[in-house]
């Protein structure tokens, strides 16, 4: 029994020191889980706020196509005109070369 007695005296203080770093342990997992889930939330936080900028230049991407577009349509005509235009004059300026000519 006095053995028994020593041998617990003897062992008390591991006892004591696992049980602390049991302690310590699970002080640190519990913070290292608080720690990856705020990191997980920062992330999280941070691809929303990408998605959110990459949907809005998509849509200013858009509409720049579409006022490109029109824009493009628009020097069309206008190129049509002016060569309509270009043609006429082109055989106004013959015919007055034409008469200048025979005069």
């Amino acid at each position: 029994m006095a053995e028994s007695n020593n041998l617990e005296t003897t062992l008390k203080p591991f006892y004591q020191r696992a049980s602390e770093a049991e302690d310590r342990l699970a002080r640190l997992e519990a913070a290292l889980s608080e720690k990856k889930d705020s990191g997980n939330e920062e992330l999280l936080k941070r691809v929303s706020e990408l998605q959110s900028e990459l949907e809005n230049v998509k849509s200013e991407q858009v509409a720049e196509r579409q006022k490109a577009t029109i824009e493009l349509q628009q020097l069309t005509v206008e190129n049509e005109k002016l060569k309509y235009r270009i043609t006429h004059l082109i055989r106004a300026v013959k015919e007055a070369d034409t008469e200048l000519a025979s005069k």
